[in-house]
């Protein structure tokens, strides 16, 4: 039988049913992608944000990257467009896994240094503020 396709290797068909979930999502990674690089290119305008705007940027161009690749890999059946796709979405959830222990630890560490410390007396001249001199 005639077939105007032509014959595909076993590995590009498996890759191409394997990158396809994430191929499918590639439009929101893209979307989430820019509006990544956005906040982190305005975040680096200011002095103070050079600091950390370059990490949402970064996040953005692996999320942008890995959406491309996963296309690449759905439409030719790359194993290495697959495993680009997958490592940059690695690397994104590493980062923002990060991120959020570091924002869960500063968060007790502020609540350690605005209840808890002054309950032991030992920063009282936050609940007195006799103590300040104006």
């Amino acid at each position: 039988m005639y077939s105007p396709y032509p014959a595909q290797a076993p590995e590009a068909q498996i890759i191409r049913s394997v990158s396809s979930p994430l191929a499918e999502g590639a439009g929101w990674m893209k979307f989430l992608g820019i509006l990544s690089i956005i906040t982190g290119a305005s975040q680096m305008l200011s002095l103070v944000g050079i600091l950390w705007g370059w990490l949402p940027l970064w996040m953005g161009i692996l999320l942008y990257q890995a959406a491309n690749s996963a296309e690449m890999a759905r439409l030719s059946g790359d194993p290495y467009a697959l495993a680009s796709a997958l490592k940059n979405v690695k690397t994104y959830f590493v980062i923002n896994g990060i991120l959020t222990l570091l924002g869960m630890l500063s968060a007790c560490i502020m609540l350690c240094v605005l209840l808890v410390l002054p309950m032991l007396g030992v920063m009282p001249f936050l609940l007195d503020p006799s103590n300040f001199d104006f």
